[in-house]
């Protein structure tokens, strides 16, 4: 059972960057602090997880006769993928090939759960390879996470994203282009995200939601808040005559959105 009126939800579904973005500073508690009173957020992200993973639970996530289907779907898997295969044959691997349509299934399925389900996939990022060597040493080796793979990777799923007419967000370009030093500033580890690279994943969801042809809009300024209504129990203006309605109050911090 909901809690309350029907809001719309927004799924983020993935791997560690999925499940570590509601971190102090994370991209999921940004957006979930833009959507406040607008929209639910869940998180279903699940560390070491690959696209094999992935599809063995995604009936079990989206199940086509669930009362409620998400409004907003984002999904991020390909890091993993992306790695060395070990010689054992065990790992995260998954070849190229196989991750693609690995993503085609997840990407069709969840189009499939309504005409009102909109995808949004996220290409894996670049990483720092020094300094995960510097913070994971050299256990890691034989299963590295090279950025030429993450680039193969990341342009595989967006191309996939333009056939299959959803939204793709190339993260390995993004987090480069966004400033020189990308490197040394995005990530806590090498591979997941600061607050300084989470910034640069919220930017490029809500470009691209913003400038989605979606009815109704998703994009977090033009929706309206829960119980917008005015009240005489709000803090009384400074006229002394009336309150004032702080429904859709922008705060300070949140001011960065604003002009995307």
């Amino acid at each position: 059972k909901m809690v309350g009126p029907g809001r719309p939800e927004i799924v983020l579904f993935g791997s560690s960057v999925v499940q570590m973005s509601f971190n102090v500073g994370g991209w999921g508690a940004i957006l979930s602090d833009l959507y406040a009173r607008k929209a639910d957020f869940k998180l279903r992200g699940y560390s070491g997880w690959n696209s094999r993973m992935a599809l063995e639970i995604l009936h079990k996530l989206f199940p086509k006769d669930a009362v409620v289907k998400p409004s907003l779907v984002i999904v991020y898997f390909g890091g993993n993928d992306a790695t060395n295969p070990h010689p054992s044959g065990l790992g995260s691997h998954v070849p190229l090939h196989e991750y693609v349509e690995n993503m085609r299934k997840i990407i069709l399925h969840l189009k499939s759960l309504s005409d009102s389900t909109h995808v949004i996939c996220m290409s894996t990022p670049p990483v720092n390879e020094a300094q995960i060597l510097k913070v994971f040493g050299s256990g890691f080796e034989d299963q590295a996470r090279k950025n030429e793979n993450c680039r193969v990777y990341a342009e595989a799923l967006v191309d996939l994203c333009k056939e299959l007419g959803v939204e793709g967000i190339n993260l390995y370009t993004a987090l480069q282009q966004r400033r020189e030093d990308w490197a040394e500033v995005s990530f806590i580890d090498g591979m997941h995200l600061s607050a300084e690279g989470s910034k640069a994943v919220v930017r490029e969801i809500l470009k691209v939601i913003k400038g989605a042809d979606w009815k109704p809009s998703l994009y977090w300024l033009e929706m309206e808040p829960e119980f917008p209504e005015g009240s005489p129990y709000y803090v009384v203006a400074p006229d002394g005559k009336s309150t004032v309605n702080v429904s859709p109050h922008v705060c300070s911090w949140q001011k960065e959105w604003v002009d995307i």
